[in-house]
């Protein structure tokens, strides 16, 4: 009698577990995701090609670190080619004359303002937006100032009594003699907490709204959008909220994220300073602190940013054949440079 080998017994495991667990005792193949480029040369050539599709890629750094300019340029090379994107604006930031310059076709771009208040929404509109009531002359004036035939100048001074008699106060009128002075009782001041005046109708009507709020409604968003599909590019702007509200984002939001990426084949890039999702990403950038460049003596001409790749899932296609030798070592690290408008190309 002679012994199964151990590829018949995995195949009677796998064949009795069929139904409950596929493949159980199959390893899963590794998936080499298609690239996308960031329009930055430097970088481009550091990753590979660009940020894999998708998947989440999370640039981490603070300040000034070149985060935000490198989202721009990827935003820039998607809606060139005729793709949709959203920014998912957590601290209301976002610039769109600045992403207009970076070549954002910004008829492409859906921008999610998080955290503004109705009150700040409509001051805005009445400064940008011009109504059609300025466009259209006044009608003239009719009456005695106005010039042509008004009403009867008996009507222009009805109501001037009250209209005296309100300019003056109750206590400045002094009372007479006779009459019985009514004694006034002075308001009692009550004190309550400061959590029980300020209400959430209130701070939101102020715009003070919590970095708790917006980042919850960040969050929402991300997930309509990405339910909904149709988008090939979605930026989640964490870069100003700090470390401690980002950090407590359950995990397993970040693996909703990235398995609905992958369903619906849209790069999500996280922009934080604290690095937050995890084993969710497939390509974690750290970014350092930009440097000042040193071309001219009085005018600022740019700044060099340095990225770090800190984490990336799949580096190559699978191969068979393990070699000899030990393979070079990839540089995981580059500097490139943001130039300012007023340079021109150098």
């Amino acid at each position: 009698m002679t012994m199964p080998s151990a590829a018949q017994i995995r195949l009677q495991i796998e064949t009795a577990l069929e139904r409950k667990i596929p493949g159980a005792l199959t390893p899963v193949a590794k998936v080499i995701r298609p690239v996308a480029g960031t329009g930055i040369d430097a970088l481009d050539e550091l990753l590979k090609g660009g940020l894999p599709v998708g998947s989440i890629s999370e640039l981490v750094g603070p300040e000034c670190s070149g985060r935000t300019n490198m989202a721009l340029s990827f935003l820039a090379q998607m809606s060139a080619s005729g793709r949709v994107c959203a920014w998912i604006d957590v601290s209301n930031v976002f610039d769109p004359a600045s992403a207009a310059a970076a070549g954002i076709d910004l008829a492409r771009l859906l921008w999610v303002r998080c955290g503004v208040s109705q009150r700040s929404a409509q001051r805005e509109s009445r400064n940008f937006a011009l109504p059609g009531k300025y466009l259209i002359p006044a009608e003239g004036k009719k009456g005695l100032h106005g010039g042509g035939c008004g009403g009867h100048p008996r009507n222009e001074v009805k109501g001037l009594s009250e209209a005296v008699s309100g300019f003056l106060r109750p206590e400045a009128i002094a009372p007479r003699c006779a009459e019985p002075q009514q004694r006034q009782r002075s308001k009692q001041e009550t004190f309550q907490p400061i959590h029980l005046q300020v209400s959430i109708a209130a701070a939101r009507a102020s715009g003070s709204i919590s970095p708790w709020a917006r980042l919850d409604q960040a969050l929402r968003a991300t997930d309509l959008l990405l339910q909904g599909g149709g988008f090939s590019a979605i930026v989640l702007d964490l870069g100003s909220i700090a470390p401690e509200f980002s950090a407590r984002v359950p995990l397993a939001t970040w693996f909703r994220y990235r398995a609905a990426a992958e369903r619906t084949q849209a790069s999500i890039l996280l922009l934080t300073q604290y690095a937050c999702a995890k084993s969710s990403t497939e390509l974690s950038l750290r970014f350092e602190p930009g440097e000042a460049l040193r071309d001219e003596v009085t005018v600022f001409t740019g700044i060099e940013h340095r990225t770090e790749v800190v984490r990336r899932r799949f580096t190559g296609a699978a191969e068979n054949v393990v070699p000899l030798r030990k393979p070079p070592q990839r540089a995981n690290a580059g500097s490139w440079q943001s130039r300012t408008a007023w340079t021109g190309s150098r």
